[in-house]
């Protein structure tokens, strides 16, 4: 199967944020309709300045950094689009916030204070961690992630 811009680009964000830590209407807890908009404005209502890593047609994507934490959002084009993102997306586990048209990325608690503000649904991806890889190394290394 060959890749797929969107494909490469929903690993290259759930790999960036998977590094630093290996990731309608209102309701009554608080949470605001959900938001719609460019990925401009919707990084707007977060106070973010989109740093914009993918500008094309069918997907939008920028790294996102303000009160709570670093997240990516990601726009579409297409509600299949958005789906299909996921998809492949959420095998790479992490935590997703999911508005029409658009996800935001990024560790539990960056994405429940963007859920605060954005609306929006959480989505969770598979965990493929175990919290030790069995052979007597540290999980760390076994991933491939950088020693510290």
């Amino acid at each position: 199967m060959r890749p797929t811009r969107e494909r490469l680009a929903a690993a290259g964000a759930v790999v960036l944020l998977a590094l630093p830590g290996c990731g309608a209407g209102g309701d009554a807890d608080g949470v605001p309709e959900t938001a719609t908009g460019s990925l401009e404005h919707l990084a707007g209502e977060v106070d973010c300045k989109p740093d914009i890593q993918t500008d094309a047609a069918e997907l939008r994507q920028a790294i996102c950094t303000n009160g709570d934490g670093r997240f990516v959002i990601a726009t579409f084009a297409t509600d299949r689009g958005q789906r299909e993102w996921l998809n492949e997306a959420k095998d790479y586990g992490g935590s997703y916030l999911v508005g029409r048209k658009w996800v935001a990325v990024g560790e539990p608690k960056v994405v429940t204070a963007l859920r605060g503000r954005l609306g929006g649904t959480v989505e969770t991806g598979a965990s493929h961690h175990s919290g030790s890889s069995g052979g007597g190394e540290s999980e760390d290394a076994h991933s491939g992630h950088p020693m510290s």
